[in-house]
């Protein structure tokens, strides 16, 4: 029955998509942020509709769709250079076969944030993406909140629609991209024009702020913390009573400290010291095999190099009862570990050149959206008053992507890359429509009024 479902609400998008092009590509973000495939037992896992979505979204952008309007920026382009990079990369990997696995969808979520820019042409596909990825997100997080709010969640327990434990399924990616959505929620409450924000849009958006703060605690990820302080730090510099809603923030996170679950915050603990988690420990020992790795092979080592890595680091606990207490210490050998780190990931993977890229890439969009904020910030006639509102949401979820990420490998995540192209196409729109502003007809140009010819 649920093949059923998703094949009949599948069929029908695609349908409409004929009709109204833009829709194959909100298809497309819907099919990489949801993975409806994973969700089904058989049908869908048997046909490729990633694929064909991506096909059907680049060619009724080729054959229907205006092109008059499309920009190239200079991110396209770094996007462009760093796909051949990590094509190369993959060529000349450490583990061929790893590599192309891996490769087989990263390809495919720089080449979408290519295109994506080029069909943003107007507020409302810029606005109808930044709905879509929010109600996408929201079918993952609704489910963990609620489920967080009746049990409690805990660490790899909180099941969240499937069992595979990865993309935006996995509890530290999904917490980190929750928090990072909150301002766009909020920006569509006060600026949305495709759902108005009545009082039933701003229930439902805040109810969804609620759900997106409690992912970090039914997932018990140390991430999603460290990312909604890091929010809440941000939207509180921007407040104009800071005075008043930092005393009341620091309040209500004391009076929910009973109300947590007590695994919650006996991880959270172990953020004041690593080396007291297992985990943790691990993830600095990889990062500094990496730092060594990089030293010999400054090209990367292509997709899933971290297979070779082998580390012997001492961890240390405490153990006992009362004033029996004492720490403990213990040599663990370990190997084949996760980068846990975007940054990390990016490193050793693609080398130098490719975490260049990458930083260069993310530093331009957050200057350029920077930009944008200052340039809008004062206007508030009704065509631009949403500008920069929706240029801080942008920036906010930025940071906190950036921040998470020191702590997940989410390097090449579709989503992150969706909100690149989400800010280049903000650009690249604003930038046409202030060029064509400033042209001037010629028959309302002053000689061509008093009858001077040319």
């Amino acid at each position: 029955m649920r093949d059923l479902f998703f094949i009949a609400f599948l069929g029908a998008f695609f349908l409409m998509g004929f009709k109204r092009p833009f829709l194959l590509v909100i298809i497309y973000a819907y099919i990489d942020i949801v993975s409806p495939q994973r969700l089904c037992y058989y049908l869908l896992n048997s046909i490729p509709i990633s694929l064909i979505a991506f096909v059907c979204a680049v060619g009724a952008w080729i054959v229907v769709d205006d092109k008059k309007d499309c920009r190239f920026s200079a991110r396209q382009v770094l996007l462009l250079i760093l796909l051949a990079w990590c094509g190369y990369t993959t060529a000349t990997a450490d583990f061929p076969i790893n590599a192309a696995t891996k490769w087989a969808w990263v390809w495919k979520a720089i080449v979408f944030a290519v295109f994506l820019p080029l069909v943003l042409r107007t507020r409302l596909r810029i606005e109808a993406l930044a709905l879509f990825m929010v109600l996408c997100a929201s079918t993952i997080i609704i489910n963990g909140g609620m489920k967080t709010a009746l049990s409690g969640g805990g660490y790899g327990v909180l099941n969240l629609m499937v069992d595979n434990n990865s993309g935006l399924y996995e509890g530290s990616i999904i917490s980190c991209v929750a928090i990072a959505l909150i301002p766009i929620i909020l920006w569509l409450t006060q600026h949305g024009t495709i759902f108005p924000p009545d009082w039933k849009v701003k229930a439902f958006a805040y109810a969804l702020c609620l759900a997106c703060m409690l992912m970090p605690v039914g997932t018990e990820a140390r991430t999603g913390l460290v990312c909604l302080v890091i929010l809440a730090g941000m939207m509180l510099m921007r407040s104009k009573r800071k005075f008043v809603y930092g005393p009341l923030l620091a309040f209500a996170a004391l009076a929910a400290i009973p109300f947590l679950p007590a695994s919650f915050t006996k991880r959270m603990q172990t953020i004041e010291n690593h080396q007291g988690d297992e985990s943790a420990s691990t993830r600095v020992a990889v990062w500094m095999w990496t730092l060594d790795y990089v030293k010999t092979h400054p090209g990367g080592g292509g997709f899933d190099n971290y297979l070779q890595n082998s580390f012997t680091y001492f961890a240390q606990s405490e153990v006992g009862d009362g004033d029996e207490k004492r720490i403990e210490r213990r040599l663990v050998t370990d190997k084949g570990r996760a980068y846990h780190s975007a940054y990390f990931e990016m490193l050793g993977e693609q080398g130098y050149f490719g975490f260049f890229l990458w930083a260069l890439l993310h530093l331009s969009c957050f200057i350029r959206t920077e930009s944008i904020r200052r340039m809008y910030r004062k206007r508030d006639g009704p065509d631009e008053a949403w500008i920069a509102p929706f240029a801080v949401a942008l920036q906010q979820g930025h940071v906190v992507y950036m921040i998470g990420s020191l702590f997940v490998g989410i390097a090449y995540q579709p989503f992150i890359f969706m909100m690149l192209s989400l800010q280049i196409g903000l650009d690249t729109y604003l930038t046409r429509k202030r060029k064509d502003a400033g042209r001037v007809p010629f028959f309302q140009q002053p000689g061509a009024q008093a009858g001077v010819t040319a």
